[in-house]
């Protein structure tokens, strides 16, 4: 069927949540608006793993077709489960006759699109959403890049890449690294994190959100969106604002989500003295009241260590602030110069440094007409690079190269 795009996935809506799940469907959404007919088909077992015990062999969600694999069991072990995900996965590919397999996950569900290629013929685009083998160095302190998993993830991801007829990415500099595993150039085209015209819009009011959250009309917000991990540096914020409240700023920080870190970021913020309300902690929020959430905030930090997953992959949380027309505060990491044009948009500050951090935030803090012009570049930046209908306009474009259309 010319144009019918299957996406295989490790998750999707409406069951997960993640950035990986909402940006599937957002392109998926994208490409059916632009003529292509997507389907997504999660991985084994999604989304019962996940304690849903209710789950349908299919949803349909903004009329983006979501395909579960549910069979009565599970195969114990990884690489039975990946040999029966690929033979639930055939029965599916021969019912929908796609054109193209558009593998976003990791190496488990690339390895499933180059096997349904030899079984039937048909191209793989391999979207290089994250390098796994660097989340994993930098989960974790004491991890070495000759540990044996490191050096087995790096390996069957760079496998996929290689063996795929295309590759999609989400920045340059992921692009660099790919091509540095020996996949051709002209391979790997960057189709970026994204917003619906909706972030364009002006976020809500925020006044009656601040007020229901203790933030006064005269405090200087500062915030972030996203899973607090210790990669994204949440400490470095917290050590900023107790040295902005030392200097007699306003600051109040809105942690906008939740993670593995957020216990030790309380005891952080407790040691730090800010033990009055200065630092919010909203736990997760669904993702369609992030907005109300940006209409509460001065500016946007990402504070971001500099591990190397973090000097490689861009965040899609900026790019939906700036959609906003907030600044953005963030680690000068090769990533993020990729979308924060410095004194532009916003500022880039040396990571893992607190004072230079409280500097940064404390010029903004007095200048809000800085604020709002930095604010206003990142929005039209957004506006003209970063939309979900060039995202789709890439893939379909990289489809037509494979003749799948």
């Amino acid at each position: 069927m010319p144009g019918r795009v299957l996406h295989l996935v490790p998750e999707g809506l409406p069951h997960g949540h993640a950035g990986p799940a909402l940006r599937t469907q957002a392109l998926a959404r994208a490409q059916s608006a632009a003529g292509l007919d997507p389907h997504v088909v999660t991985r084994i077992g999604f989304p019962v793993t996940q304690g849903v015990f209710d789950a349908r062999s299919l949803d349909l969600l903004e009329g983006v077709p979501q395909h579960r694999l549910l069979p009565r069991w599970l195969p114990y072990g990884s690489g039975p489960a990946l040999a029966r995900n690929a033979e639930l996965a055939a029965r599916l590919v021969e019912r929908l006759r796609p054109s193209v397999l558009h593998a976003a996950g990791d190496h488990g569900d690339g390895r499933v699109a180059l096997a349904l290629r030899d079984a039937y013929g048909l191209p793989v685009v391999h979207e290089v959403r994250d390098f796994p083998e660097e989340s994993w160095l930098a989960r974790a302190p004491g991890r070495s890049r000759d540990d044996t998993t490191y050096v087995a993830l790096r390996e069957l991801e760079t496998h996929c890449m290689r063996e795929a007829d295309a590759v999609l990415t989400l920045g340059e500099a992921m692009k660099a690294e790919i091509v540095s595993r020996g996949v051709p150039e002209e391979r790997v085209r960057v189709a970026p994190h994204a917003v619906d015209p909706l972030f364009l819009t002006p976020p809500p009011d925020g006044r009656a959100l601040r007020a229901g959250l203790g933030i006064g009309p005269e405090d200087y917000v500062i915030g972030t969106v996203g899973t607090l991990t210790r990669s994204e540096g949440t400490h470095t914020l917290l050590e900023a604002a107790a040295r902005l409240r030392r200097r007699g700023a306003p600051v109040r920080l809105l942690l906008v989500g939740d993670g593995p870190e957020r216990r030790a970021l309380e005891t952080a913020a407790a040691q730090l003295g800010l033990t009055d309300g200065t630092v919010l902690f909203t736990g997760m929020v669904p993702h369609g009241q992030v907005r109300a959430y940006h209409g509460v905030l001065d500016v946007f930090a990402l504070p971001r260590t500099d591990d190397r997953v973090c000097q490689l992959v861009p965040p899609y949380e900026p790019v939906e602030a700036m959609a906003s027309g907030l600044p953005v505060v963030a680690s000068d990491l090769t990533a993020m110069r990729e979308l924060v044009e410095h004194r532009v948009s916003g500022v880039l500050v040396p990571a893992q440094a607190p004072t230079a951090w409280a500097d940064a935030l404390e010029g903004l803090f007095h200048s809000p007409e800085r604020r709002q012009d930095w604010g206003a570049a990142g929005r039209a930046f957004v506006a003209r690079d970063r939309t979900w209908i060039r995202v789709a306009a890439t893939t379909r474009a990289t489809y037509h190269t494979l003749g799948c259309l």
